[in-house]
């Protein structure tokens, strides 16, 4: 199999695994993820669908990642929160719609499996290199702006958004401040060993 044919399979897959793993966070019923916290708290609020507010908060980003990069803004990441916009909204409303995670193990195991998937399905789409989420291009940003560590500038984002999600009333809890501290460090240990299987390259 072609590089070429492997990152655009990385790429879509990689958005259905973030997508998948977004949805058991909020369903755990814990406290989503803080990007994920807010848009549920702004879909409460509006006639909108979660799926529907990641679009439009990843069209804020867009803007805001081109002004402190000084670049032009990425069009084509509207490319790819839309696709996940939809993949998020699928989950939610079509298969595990009307669905409440009740008692405190099941709700932590699904909320484990949630992070796990985040991490993976970020660490898996970027391998293709295109069009990458407006949040994770905000991490990229943020680490070449303060000169850290990939994980480190994911967990400056991850707490810039939960500021974000308190104010829109989003669900906070015990689920966000584990998404917020562990998925940088499962992104940083992801994402070397899928870019080996893609490109060959050898692992960080």
């Amino acid at each position: 199999m072609s590089v070429k044919v492997k990152r655009g399979l990385f790429y879509l897959v990689g958005l259905l695994i973030l997508s998948f793993g977004i949805t058991m966070t909020i369903l755990a019923g814990l406290g989503a993820g803080a990007w994920d916290a807010l848009n549920v708290g702004l879909s409460l609020m509006t006639p909108f669908t979660v799926g529907n507010w990641v679009i439009l908060v990843g069209i804020f980003l867009i803007i805001l990642n081109a002004i402190l990069s000084k670049r032009k803004p990425e069009i084509l990441s509207l490319i790819t929160i839309v696709i996940l916009g939809f993949f998020i909204d699928f989950w939610l409303l079509f298969i595990f719609p009307n669905v409440f995670i009740t008692g405190v193990v099941l709700q932590y195991l699904v909320l484990t499996i949630g992070i796990v998937m985040m991490a993976l399905g970020i660490a898996t789409y970027l391998q293709a290199k295109f069009a990458v989420i407006p949040i994770d291009r905000f991490m990229f940003v943020l680490q070449d702006l303060f000169g850290v560590r990939l994980m480190v500038a994911k967990t400056i984002g991850e707490v810039s958004a939960l500021i974000a999600a308190f104010a829109a009333g989003g669900p906070i809890g015990v689920g966000t401040i584990l998404v917020t501290f562990l998925i940088g460090p499962l992104i940083q240990f992801f994402f070397p060993k899928l870019e080996r299987m893609v490109y060959g390259t050898k692992e960080a």
